[in-house]
């Protein structure tokens, strides 16, 4: 399903396989083909600052460069930091959602559980600064899920998260204001 991979927008192919496997009819694009990885290109001001986030932190994999590019795969996704200017960060903007105020425009990836524990507790260690701190949202809901919100070092906003029922990814439902 296409929506899924929107979704996905930074994510390894090996730890995608659990959750795709798990959301049964919308775990493969039109024609039961695997989801193409998806390509995710934004803008840092500082090469080395996010390579030390993306591939030391975040622990990706770096693959091409250039002086003014890195590519990083992100559980299978390939990522892009492009070099746009040292004065460069981020403008955030709120939403609010289940009584908390979301960043906005943020990216990230739909996890297992397990996998979002293991990332929420590397982020910990290294001590990076949660927007919204990994918790439970939505509970009891057709959309609840494990959610954490953090910035790279430009100030881009990050949101990875675990449904509770990995099949209600793209359930419809109306959310209660709040």
């Amino acid at each position: 399903m296409m929506l899924r991979r929107q979704v996905s927008l930074l994510g390894s192919a090996l730890l995608l396989r659990p959750l795709a496997a798990s959301l049964s009819s919308s775990s493969s694009s039109a024609g039961g083909h695997p989801i193409p990885p998806f390509h995710y290109a934004f803008p840092v001001h500082d090469l080395k600052a996010a390579k030390s986030f993306y591939g030391g932190v975040m622990g990706c994999s770096e693959g091409r460069s250039s002086v003014h590019w890195q590519d990083y795969n992100l559980y299978g996704h390939q990522i892009v930091c492009h070099f746009v200017g040292e004065g460069y960060r981020c403008q955030d903007y709120i939403n609010p959602v289940d009584n908390m105020e979301v960043p906005v425009p943020h990216a990230g990836i739909v996890l297992l559980e397990d996998q979002f524990l293991e990332l929420a507790a590397r982020l910990r260690k290294a001590n990076v600064e949660f927007v919204i701190e990994p918790q439970k949202r939505f509970i009891g809901a057709p959309g609840e899920q494990w959610t954490m919100f953090f910035k790279d070092q430009s100030g881009n906003n990050l949101e990875f998260k675990a449904m509770a029922h990995p099949g209600n990814l793209f359930a419809k439902y109306n959310v209660p204001e709040g």
